[in-house]
C-alpha cells in the first residue's frame, strides 16, 4: 500500500487527510526504521507494509464507526511501537491517549515519536498493567482500551477490563478467527464484569483477514484483579 492509496482508501471511509497528518504519518515511518535499527520494535519495515499492516490496520476501530472524534480516554496495552493508538490519535487528535508498556526502550521510541508529531494529551507509562490495573489513578478511568495482538482474550481480559469505567469498552484487534478464543475467555470476561457484545470482520486492501472483538464493562470488576504480575498468562481465569 503507497502512501497515495492510504490517503484513497481513508478517503473512502469519509476521511480526508490534512497535510500535516500526512506528515505525521510520513515522519511516524521514518523514525520507526529509524529506531527499530536499535531496537527491536517491528519485524515490518518495508514502507508499504508499514502504511498496510500497521497505520491503516490499527485505525480500523475508527474506519469501522467503534471509535469517533471525542475527547475519550483511551488505553493502549502493550502498544509497542504505538500500534494501535497513536495512528488513531493522529486522524483523531481529541483521543486523550494513555499507553502502557514493559519495556523502556519502547517508551523511550514513543516519548521521541510524540514530540516529533507534535502530539498532546499523550500520556506514557513503563510498566506492567497488572500494576497499573491496581492503581487507583488508572483503574475504572478508561472509554477504550485497545490491545492489538497482545495475549489470547482470557489472558487479555484479565489485564485491560479493570481500567474500563463502567460502560467503557475493550477493543481486542486479531488477525485470525477467534471464536476458540472467546469461548475460552466467557468464564473470565463475565468475572471481571464484562460482556462480549460483537465481532467485527474486515480484510485489510490486500485482502488479509482481520477481526475486533467488542467487549463491554457492565459493573466493576472484582478488586483482586488483576493479579500480580505474571499470573494472568500462567493461569487465565
Amino acid at each position: 500500500m503507497t502512501k497515495d492509496e492510504f490517503y484513497i482508501a481513508l478517503y473512502q471511509f469519509g476521511i480526508e487527510l490534512s497535510e500535516q497528518q500526512e506528515v505525521q504519518f510520513e515522519r511516524y515511518f521514518e523514525l520507526l526504521v529509524e529506531w527499530n535499527e536499535k531496537i527491536n520494535l517491528t519485524a515490518i519495515t518495508e514502507k508499504s507494509e508499514v502504511y498496510l499492516k500497521h497505520f491503516y490496520d490499527s485505525i480500523a476501530p475508527i474506519l469501522y464507526d467503534l471509535i469517533a472524534d471525542h475527547p475519550v480516554k483511551l488505553l493502549d496495552i502493550g502498544a509497542g511501537a504505538g500500534f494501535p493508538s497513536l495512528p488513531m490519535k493522529i486522524i483523531f487528535p481529541s483521543l486523550q491517549v494513555t499507553i502502557i508498556d514493559s519495556l523502556q526502550k519502547r517508551i523511550n521510541f514513543l516519548t521521541e515519536l510524540s514530540k516529533a508529531l507534535a502530539l498532546e494529551n499523550v500520556t506514557l507509562l513503563h510498566g506492567r498493567a497488572e500494576d497499573f490495573g491496581q492503581n487507583v489513578r488508572y483503574r475504572g478511568q478508561f472509554d477504550f482500551v485497545t490491545a492489538r495482538a497482545v495475549a489470547r482474550l482470557s489472558v487479555l481480559s484479565e489485564l485491560t477490563i479493570p481500567f474500563l469505567q463502567q460502560n467503557g469498552q475493550l477493543l481486542s484487534l486479531k488477525a485470525s478467527q477467534f471464536e476458540d478464543e472467546l469461548a475460552e475467555a466467557k468464564n473470565a470476561i463475565a468475572l471481571l464484569g464484562a460482556k462480549f457484545i460483537k465481532q467485527v470482520d474486515y480484510q485489510l486492501p490486500n485482502g488479509d483477514e482481520r477481526h475486533i472483538a467488542l467487549i463491554e464493562k457492565k459493573k466493576e470488576t472484582p478488586k483482586k484483579y488483576p493479579r500480580k504480575a505474571g499470573t494472568p498468562a500462567k493461569n487465565p481465569l
